[in-house]
């Protein structure tokens, strides 16, 4: 495959500005691209990632590079690629990028491929498809991996599953785990981003409609709370009894999908888990219902059940399609079922993007500092890099906060100091 594949390098121009734009609320990621120019610490060594093209990856990519690497990229969803971006990353950045919005599955793959291709010793992945396919299609590139980095939690859920049957064959830090990450990044960015990608998808007034989001992770969490302050009554579907308590005593509705499907207007599912909204479910949704994902891929709606029974279909707004059902009701779906918040919209802000990716960038370079040390296994990154990431984002933010004393520390570390 030729070096690079995207839509239209006229749209580099456009793209390097979005890039621009983005980096003003990165200053975390900007102050470990200072060090990265300085140190080079990846010089001359290959990392291929498959993330979402966005002008917040475009920096994450861009600092792996300052840093010295030869870095790849490819889309890690069909439909989440600002192709502005990828065309200003090959033209402006020299950065080999395969990754068009709208992209079929054949391209996509082959995408993932043209990754491969490159031979690279780290890579990062959102859902976890390089790794996957280097256990299964490319198998004889394993033992030139280092280690690799995953971004979300699906693909988290992924990577334990081959490590609890002994199937991962590299190390993977899961960056998804870290504080710095999911509680920023999965509850305010989804949370801000899902509720964008309703709203651009159908102009929608969220106020008064019966709002029912599918799991109470950080997702979850952050999209209940969002729906709720643009004044939806929001229902929260759940399997974990601590999760459905945690959303009751939160003060939302708590019930099960079937009585739900019979009073929402809106439904979003944020669980990971595939068919949350199946066939049975739509065909008892009310006339004009909206449903949508927000989970990584796109098995969390029925997609292919609904083709099926579909009377007819048309897409009637962009990025959302009419489906009329077998007794004439109509269901609407946003984003062709794939991850409404960057099918429909923009992804994540890049002020909660910045910590996310540092954690990428900081993964990269432990990954590459303990080279041989590691385990075949599924790791979080140390606290303290987390704890720094943390302080770095207060610190561009002008916010100072207290530290212990002497005194405090002794205490907290001592067993024979009680009450008095």
């Amino acid at each position: 495959m030729k070096k690079y594949d995207v839509k239209n390098l006229k749209l580099a121009d456009e793209g390097k500005l979005k890039i621009e734009w983005a980096a003003q609320a990165m200053s975390v990621l900007q102050t470990i691209q200072k060090r990265f120019v300085r140190d080079k610490p990846f010089k001359k060594l290959k990392i291929a990632t498959c993330l979402h093209i966005t002008s917040e990856t475009a920096n994450l990519l861009i600092t792996l590079k300052k840093g010295g690497a030869e870095v790849v990229a490819c889309a890690s969803n069909p439909l989440s690629t600002q192709d502005s971006v990828a065309a200003a990353l090959v033209k402006h950045f020299d950065i080999p990028t395969y990754a068009i919005k709208g992209e079929d599955n054949k391209t996509y793959f082959a995408h993932l491929n043209a990754a491969l291709d490159t031979h690279p010793s780290i890579t990062m992945d959102d859902g976890a498809d390089l790794v996957h396919m280097l256990h299964t299609e490319r198998k004889d590139q394993l033992a030139d991996i280092i280690g690799s980095s995953e971004e979300t939690t699906t693909g988290v859920i992924r990577l334990r599953a081959m490590e609890n049957e002994k199937a991962l064959k590299i190390p993977v830090i899961a960056v998804n785990d870290s504080d710095t990450k999911h509680l920023f990044d999965n509850r305010y960015g989804t949370g801000q981003s899902t509720i964008d990608g309703v709203i651009r998808a159908t102009n929608m007034l969220l106020a008064g409609k019966t709002f029912v989001v599918g799991g109470y992770g950080w997702c979850g969490r952050g999209i209940a709370a969002r729906a709720k302050g643009m004044g939806s009554h929001v229902i929260i579907l759940e399997v974990d009894p601590v999760r459905a308590l945690e959303a009751v005593m939160d003060g939302f509705v708590v019930m099960p999908i079937e009585q739900a499907v019979k009073l929402g207007d809106i439904f979003v599912s944020a669980t990971g888990d595939k068919h949350v909204i199946n066939i049975k479910h739509m065909l008892a949704m009310k006339d004009g219902a909206v449903v949508a994902n927000s989970g990584h891929f796109d098995v969390e709606i029925d997609m292919a059940g609904l083709e099926k029974i579909k009377k007819s279909k048309r897409s009637i707004r962009m990025s959302m399609h009419e489906y009329v059902m077998p007794s004439g009701k109509k269901i609407y779906v946003l984003g062709e079922g794939r991850l409404v918040n960057l099918a429909a919209a923009e992804g994540h802000p890049a002020e909660v993007m910045d910590m996310s990716f540092a954690n990428q960038a900081l993964a990269a370079e432990y990954i590459l500092h303990h080279k041989g040390k590691l385990k075949n296994r599924v790791y979080i990154l140390p606290k303290q890099l987390d704890q720094e990431v943390a302080r770095l984002k207060l610190k561009s933010m002008g916010i100072s906060f207290d530290k212990l004393t002497a005194e405090q520390k002794a205490y907290l570390s001592s067993w024979d100091e009680g009450t008095r």
